[in-house]
């Protein structure tokens, strides 16, 4: 599984010699109560390194630790960690002889992890002929056109803030599905996934389409920093179930997991839009909503969903149908 980045933030005065000299050792070295057991899964502390940030903040420096926590999420794990180096990093500093006066007080400002992970990135892609996409809109938008109007949505939501927002938007409503049935943490994702939208300097789609040599190519890049052991992903008996009906993956292949599903979200929202338009298919999913509101029984439900197969469906619309139904003014089947 791809590292795991997080900061442990504090503010010091010139300490970088003595950080690569001697303190970086203590530090590993003290917190290898709390390491010891990640170690022996494979994970634990990978790299530390204290980073200037004083053109940022007067006199802020940042110690900078990478982990990786193999199948948990290691939120805690992290968290004690950085807690600890804190604590090491003070008392260093205060016994240290070659610090005196001013220098030799360390104010720790905050010691938490980032939520940010650009090092924990899948792929999920898929590709086919643009031939084998098929017709659209009984037959009014064949392959050629379907996969030129795709691709320069896909495009647009690249380019436009205000499309990128809503479209990746549309690709978490099927990642947080499954971050929140396995028992992960979808606020993190979420924030993850929109700084990383982010990283060339602007707000754009994760998701890239490309239609080359008559071979459309459709992909999503995120990071995904999943569990599959600790929290809540054990405890919880429908996290615990989900994660059985996937076959109990490990962090990474529930990476995988969720990327595919984020994929076929977006694909089904973009077709969508490039065809018949959203509202026809929201609003289909709307139709049982609308008719229980009404207090439709499950036989008017059923007559329902085959009269609007080919009509739109609407508040107003459903409501008329319904008087009418009740009042044997309509056939009970399409005709």
């Amino acid at each position: 599984m791809a590292t795991y980045i997080f900061y442990g933030e504090v503010t010091v005065k010139n300490y970088t010699t003595f950080f690569d000299t001697e303190l970086k050792q203590i530090l590993i070295a003290d917190v290898k109560h709390l390491t010891e057991n990640m170690e022996a899964r494979g994970g634990g502390l990978k790299s530390i390194e204290l980073i200037d940030c004083t053109h940022l903040e007067p006199e802020y420096f940042q110690l900078k630790a990478t982990f990786e926590t193999m199948d948990a999420m290691g939120a805690n794990f992290i968290n004690s960690v950085l807690e600890e180096f804190a604590s090491c990093l003070t008392e260093e500093v205060k016994a240290n002889t070659d610090f005196t006066g001013a220098e030799k007080t360390v104010e720790v400002v905050m010691s938490i992890l980032s939520n940010y992970t650009p090092e924990c990135v899948v792929k999920a892609w898929v590709e086919c002929d643009v031939n084998a996409l098929g017709t659209f809109d009984e037959g009014h938008l064949n392959a050629q056109q379907f996969a030129r109007k795709f691709s320069t949505a896909i495009r647009i939501a690249k380019h436009d803030m205000y499309r990128a927002t809503t479209h990746n938007k549309g690709i978490f409503n099927g990642i947080d599905a499954v971050i929140l049935a396995t028992g992960n943490d979808f606020r993190a994702i979420e924030a993850c996934g929109h700084a990383y939208a982010s990283r060339n300097g602007k707000y754009e789609s994760l998701s890239s389409c490309e239609v080359k040599d008559n071979n459309f190519i459709f992909s999503l890049e995120i990071p995904l920093a999943v569990g599959t052991v600790g929290g809540l992903t054990k405890l919880h008996p429908l996290s615990k179930r989900s994660l059985e009906m996937l076959g109990n993956p490990s962090a990474k292949e529930l990476m995988k997991i969720i990327a595919c599903v984020g994929l076929a979200q977006n694909f089904s929202a973009i077709k969508a839009l490039v065809t018949s338009g959203i509202q026809k298919g929201h609003m289909k999913m709307h139709l049982t909503n609308i008719l229980s509101h009404f207090g439709a029984t499950e036989s008017e439900i059923q007559q329902a969903a085959i009269y609007f197969s080919d009509k739109t469906v609407s508040f107003s619309n459903v409501r008329a149908y319904l008087s009418d139904l009740r009042a044997g003014k309509l056939l009970t089947e399409k005709g």
